[in-house]
């Protein structure tokens, strides 16, 4: 007969293994979310851009290749050790970019070049001190060199474009310097470890360039228009949502058109990095090799400035929406809100315009009259304000007014930009185009 105190123990042994297989299957479920999170989350980033997915697959394609190096013996009889240098120079060398991969695969080729034969002229120097100062010079020309070449990274066009070059010709002249102290054949060493350094560049820069390439100019190209339209739509909601006569102040701040510019405000790196980039790159598609990439870093300048005036102009407007001023001049107030709406449409209208421009390498043909009426509407806005009283009584309204005649004022820099972006990169007149298309139509 089961006595009471075994019976308790039973009773606790059972709630524990209940307790023990909840806590179990608790985390099962946990760990089975967090990985259906983690795919979903791969997919997303796969899906926003699937070149992702193809640059992946190409740094695997590039790996394998290089590796044949190593598994083929007849190949590894002629680099030896050294071959491990190209399966190195490949996971550092390649980039998303054609532009990215050509910048470090030959900055890496020429400064491993270059400091191999300087690190071999200073061992041949340094051997003629004997034994007992050879070292001591060794020393002296990595101290030396060293220094200097990290203190060129400071100068702005150095660090811009050659700044990997410069910290591989430092790691290479170091390493090939103070392992001549030591190696008999330092010549045949140096001569293995560039090849197989040349050989890992070259593989990169083929599957890069032949095998679903990433032109970071094409990029630049994309990013400038889409800037463009993200400044037109900021615009259009000013347009439609706060300067009509039947519109609401109901959750203005939630509205998606005061968020737009914020982007804009936030593309500099990106624009400066693809940049950088696009000038190495060769001719392809509609880009010359002489493109005038630096134009578009300028462009984005202005459309920051642009955009920061419009991050002053959402914030006013949420501000007033919500405190809902008395006019002292209705007329007058309305009149203001309608010379304002003329201004964000024709201001929106020449923005789109000069972003298809782009898009399509054309010039714009009529941006620049979009840009004449928004400019005239400004004047004609300050000349209704000119006194003082008028401007007094309609002060709330009339300080958007002013911060949006501003902003035309530099909408009228950004067309001038892209005029300039035209004809430095020689785009194509509309109507030439129009007829090449119908040309072709045709025949």
């Amino acid at each position: 007969m089961t006595t009471a105190p075994a019976l308790e123990v039973q009773s606790s042994n059972g709630v524990a293994a209940a307790s023990c297989m909840e806590r179990f299957g608790s985390a099962a479920d946990n760990l089975r979310r967090s990985v259906v999170g983690f795919a979903a989350k791969l997919g997303k980033i796969a899906r926003d851009d699937p070149r992702r997915v193809a640059h992946a697959l190409k740094v695997g394609l590039a790996l394998t290749l290089v590796s044949v190096l190593y598994y083929v013996t007849p190949l590894f009889r002629g680099f030896g050790v050294s071959t491990l240098w190209a399966v190195l120079t490949v996971v550092v060398v390649m980039e998303f970019t054609v532009g990215g991969t050509l910048s470090k695969g030959l900055n890496r080729a020429f400064a491993t070049l270059v400091a191999g034969f300087i690190a071999v002229g200073a061992h041949k120097v340094a051997d003629l001190c004997g034994d007992k100062g050879e070292p001591i010079l060794l020393a002296i020309f990595v101290f030396l060199l060293a220094s200097a070449a990290t203190f060129s990274r400071f100068i702005p066009e150095v660090k811009a474009r050659y700044d990997y070059g410069v910290t591989i010709f430092i790691l290479t002249f170091s390493l090939v310097a103070v392992s001549s102290y030591r190696v008999e054949e330092l010549i045949k060493l140096a001569h293995q470890r560039f090849s197989t350094i040349v050989v890992g560049v070259l593989t990169c820069l083929c599957t890069t360039v032949f095998v679903f390439p990433v032109w970071a100019g094409e990029d630049l190209h994309k990013l400038a228009a889409t800037n463009l339209d993200k400044l037109a739509e900021f615009l259009e909601g000013m347009e439609s949502e706060c300067f009509k006569e039947d519109t609401t102040s109901e959750d203005l701040e939630s509205k998606a058109f005061l968020q737009v510019y914020k982007s804009v405000l936030n593309s500099k790196a990106t624009e400066d990095s693809l940049c950088n980039f696009a000038k190495w790159e060769p001719g392809h598609g509609k880009f010359s090799f002489r493109h005038p990439w630096g134009q578009y870093q300028k462009l984005g300048a202005l459309c920051r400035q642009c955009a920061s005036s419009m991050e002053a102009i959402a914030s006013y407007v949420v501000t007033l929406k919500k405190s809902q001023y008395p006019e002292a001049n209705p007329e007058l107030s309305s009149k203001v809100r309608t010379t304002c709406g003329e201004m964000s449409l024709y201001s929106a209208k020449t923005l789109r315009e000069l972003s298809e421009a782009i898009k399509t390498m054309t010039v714009p043909s009529t941006a620049s009259t979009h840009m004449s009426a928004a400019v005239k509407a400004a004047k004609s806005l300050r000349n209704e304000l000119s006194e003082d009283a008028a401007l007094l009584q309609v002060m709330h309204v009339a300080v958007i007014a002013s911060l949006l005649s501003d902003l035309v004022s530099q909408i009228k820099k950004i067309n001038d930009s892209v005029d300039n972006l035209a004809k430095l990169a020689c785009f194509k007149n509309p109507e030439k185009a129009q007829k090449e298309v119908v040309i072709n139509i045709v025949s």
